[in-house]
């Protein structure tokens, strides 16, 4: 069955598509989901009054036991507005809806913003969302203008979105591989338009890199660095893993979700085989614990001493629940979620009302930097609410 974003459901009770068993709660998880998001809005809104900063406008991790709000151009902010649409898709509050619209506003000028590549994960985590569940074309040409932007840093020669711009001294043109999901964006906005330009970028950036980030073995570099006037590799880095030739593993899980999206939105084979072969990687490789709740990088020296990465975990669930509509190996996928998804809510979920009221615990942001290390972060409760939702359908 292919899997395409749901329709809102108004139910709680929800069964497995593509033959998934129901083997956790769905229920308690989103009851206990609710229960942290209303301590997550209680606490923002504290620190606002408290501080008076009206620039910073969504959570993103915990500093120093307290609660992190970042402005609107951090690559985060959407996160939360997303959490909160997922709440309302799960529970039909309206309550919900409100708080969505309301944080979902808060980063409108985002669409503008041509100086990053993040725009998917900030317009489409909150604006796509949006209009999914309430059609309200304000939300549509948000989406539209949003992915124009993004569209500008395309280079043809090179046949990629550049990333950052920062860290000049280190690369020209460097494309990560985080990159993959802001693609998503492109395919929605060439739906809505019609216009096919937005589909060739994306399509050409999946491309390229399926053809240069990866390794015989399907595992990622997390940066490659081009020439922009010839398009050729100039070098391959990483940035948040543990050595260049390593793979970093919520590197590996962008780049299972990336291509097991582009394949919905393309039918091209290359790129279900190209996700197989990844999750293939990481569900087969020797340092994948148990729990499958994996460590910061495969290759991490300390293993097994090392901070696991919830946020890796759930994108990896999240990921193979679509693809299981898919593949061939659906029950394969299927089990892997569920067994991700049980272990996550047994050993890394946050205790009721603790950690500022995020869902999730235990993730890592980068380890090399010393940066969000075995705290929670925002986009690891999105992708967890998300894993439901995909994991779950309106029981007929």
């Amino acid at each position: 069955m292919k899997y395409s974003k749901l329709p809102f459901a108004a139910v709680v009770v929800l069964h497995f598509l593509a033959g998934c068993a129901a083997h956790f709660p769905v229920d308690e998880r989103i009851s206990k989901a609710e229960s942290q998001t209303n301590l997550m809005l209680e606490t923002i809104s504290a620190m606002k009054k408290e501080q008076a900063q009206t620039n910073l406008v969504a959570p993103r991790t915990m500093e120093d036991g307290q609660l992190k709000l970042v402005p609107s151009r951090d690559w985060t902010s959407g996160f939360f507005a997303g959490c909160l649409w997922y709440l309302y898709e799960l529970t039909n509050k309206e309550a919900w809806r409100e708080h969505a619209i309301a944080y979902t506003s808060e980063i409108e000028k985002e669409k503008f913003n041509a100086g990053t590549h993040d725009m998917g994960f900030k317009i489409n985590s909150s604006f796509g969302n949006a209009y999914r569940l309430t059609g309200n074309s304000q939300y549509r040409d948000i989406i539209i203008k949003a992915a124009q932007t993004l569209s500008t840093r395309f280079n043809a020669k090179v046949g990629a979105i550049r990333s950052w711009d920062h860290n000049q001294d280190k690369w020209s043109f460097p494309v990560i591989i985080d990159n993959l999901m802001n693609l998503e964006l492109l395919f929605e906005a060439s739906k809505l338009t019609g216009d096919s330009s937005f589909y060739r970028i994306a399509v050409t950036h999946a491309n390229t890199t399926m053809r240069n980030h990866f390794r015989e073995d399907f595992s990622s570099w997390h940066v490659i660095d081009y020439d922009p006037a010839t398009g050729a590799v100039v070098h391959r880095h990483t940035h948040q893993g543990y050595a260049h030739n390593s793979s970093w593993t919520r590197g590996q899980a962008w780049a299972l979700y990336g291509f097991t999206m582009c394949y919905r939105e393309t039918s091209d084979p290359r790129y279900l085989h190209h996700a197989e072969k990844i999750a293939a990687y990481m569900l087969n490789h020797p340092n994948m614990p148990d729990d499958l709740i994996p460590y910061w990088d495969f290759d991490a020296p300390g293993i097994p001493a090392e901070p696991r990465d919830a946020s890796a975990a759930a994108i990896i669930a999240s990921a193979l629940y679509e693809l299981s509509t898919f593949s061939d190996n659906s029950n394969e996928y299927c089990a892997k979620a569920d067994t991700i998804m049980m272990n996550i809510a047994l050993t890394y979920a946050s205790k009721p009302g603790s950690n500022s009221g995020f869902i999730l615990g235990h993730s890592t942001g980068s380890k090399p930097s010393g940066s969000e290390v075995d705290v929670p972060i925002i986009y690891a409760d999105y992708y967890y609410l998300e894993a439901i939702i995909r994991a779950a359908m309106e029981k007929e």
